[in-house]
């Protein structure tokens, strides 16, 4: 174990324990913690969500072709991209929880199934990209590559799922908002 892991692997799985219970706390308890905002709209930040997972989704597909080809500089930005990206998506979905009132908001179009398949499979493998993505980062920075490709191989899949999913759970709602 190197002496960054006492320092980097504690952090990941608290965060990797955090962040999703906070999450959870806010999707179960919205009135509980929403926070009144009259002077500013914020209407627009579900697209906001679906134009950040899109990006996600296209940066993670270009850092998947770029170290096939063998392109580790521009593979490693488009990785950190991604992540920064679904960082801010976290963020800013979170914030969204806390100002933004969807009341009863439910889709009620006719593809329900396939909605609430892609809406659960998107909420349940959510939880575990956090985590999958800050070990494949962590592993490729502090260049363990075998652990790094032993990792992707399950953090991609599910990575680029979620991002699509998000996109696609974005296009069901769209027309309730």
């Amino acid at each position: 174990m190197k002496k960054q892991d006492s320092i980097f692997v504690p952090l990941i799985i608290a965060l990797s324990v955090i962040i999703p219970i906070a999450v959870a706390v806010l999707m179960l308890f919205p009135t509980v913690f929403h926070i009144e905002s009259e002077s500013i709209d914020f209407s627009s930040l579900p697209f906001f969500h679906a134009i950040l997972n899109g990006s996600t989704a296209v940066l993670l597909f270009t850092g998947f072709i770029l170290i096939k080809n063998k392109k580790t500089n521009l593979h490693k930005a488009a990785m950190l991209s991604a992540f920064v990206l679904s960082s801010v998506f976290l963020i800013s979905y979170v914030f969204s929880k806390l100002v933004l009132d969807h009341g009863n908001t439910k889709y009620l179009g006719e593809y329900i199934i396939t909605y609430r398949f892609i809406l659960i499979s998107h909420i349940l493998l959510s939880i575990p990209v956090l985590p999958l993505a800050m070990f494949s980062i962590y592993r490729g920075l502090t260049g363990e590559i075998e652990k790094h490709k032993a990792i992707v191989k399950w953090t991609f899949p599910i990575w680029m799922y979620v991002a699509i999913t998000g996109v696609l759970v974005y296009v069901f709602m769209a027309p309730y908002y």
